[in-house]
């Protein structure tokens, strides 16, 4: 079923607001066609979860040592599955499946985070991904994450 390689579900963070605070949890409900039950941005219609890799913002923090992962704003973080050149894929979260839109691209809203997080991030795919949910369920910190076989 699984495709190597396989990351994990390293942070879930759910938005209280449109610009509001981003509050890390253990696990979150994710509903089919809709997003994270609970977050600001549930229901959008194609950026419906976003989600960053572990490994862009250890890379980003060795330059900018005041960013943090959480000032990207997005909805999860895995670790050990690059993200890059995705878009159309089907990305498991545990039973999860969010078919992948495409890059996220940083906006000036990094930089009220951290002064040079926009830059920091505008290498192609540092910002992450977006897609829409396709099948719903209950995502944990830990959850195995990967792939799904190509058609």
């Amino acid at each position: 079923m699984a495709a190597n390689p396989r990351g994990r579900v390293e942070t879930i963070w759910l938005k209280r607001a449109v610009r509001g605070p981003m509050d890390a949890v253990r696990e979150a409900t994710v509903v089919e066609a809709a997003g994270l039950e609970g977050d600001a941005n549930n229901g959008r219609s194609h950026r419906q979860v976003t989600i960053i890799e572990r490994e862009i913002f250890d890379r980003v923090r060795e330059d900018l040592s005041g960013a943090d992962p959480v000032m990207r704003r997005a909805n999860v973080m895995v670790s050990g599955l690059p993200l890059a050149d995705s878009r159309g894929r089907v990305l498991a979260l545990g039973p999860v499946r969010i078919r992948i839109g495409g890059e996220t691209r940083p906006c000036e809203r990094m930089d009220e985070q951290c002064d040079g997080l926009r830059a920091a991030l505008s290498p192609p795919w540092y910002g992450g991904v977006h897609g829409v949910v396709l099948a719903g369920g209950r995502v944990r910190v830990g959850d195995p994450v990967f792939f799904e076989a190509d058609g």
